[in-house]
């Protein structure tokens, strides 16, 4: 695959302590299966600024953002057994996104 763009981002982890403690903003954000995995971890609020900071560089390096065809909930991040961050998309938004730059799989 190639790159189609290059995305970063910064967070606040003091703005996330207050953030995760309101419901409506986990469930806006971050997908079921985040949430489930954030119960095993000690430190929530790293946990959950990482993840929103790579959604974050996600829309950004699609050049969409957030809000314009493309949502936090359509973009999961997952660690593997070693601990190697990956995102996953939904297969709306993979639909959308091959479509848009033309390519086979995203």
């Amino acid at each position: 695959m190639s790159i189609i763009g290059i995305g970063v981002d910064i967070v606040n982890n003091n703005r996330f302590k207050k953030l995760i403690k309101n419901k409506h903003f986990l469930k806006k954000v971050f997908t079921t299966k985040e949430q489930k995995s954030s119960q095993s971890i000690k430190n929530k609020i790293n946990f959950y600024s990482k993840r929103f900071a790579a959604k974050e560089a996600f829309s950004k390096a699609t050049g969409f953002g957030i809000s314009q065809n493309l949502y936090f909930k359509d973009i999961e991040i997952k660690n593997n057994k070693k601990g190697k961050p990956t995102i996953n998309i939904n297969k709306s938004t993979s639909d959308y996104l091959k479509k848009k730059f033309k390519v086979k799989s995203f």
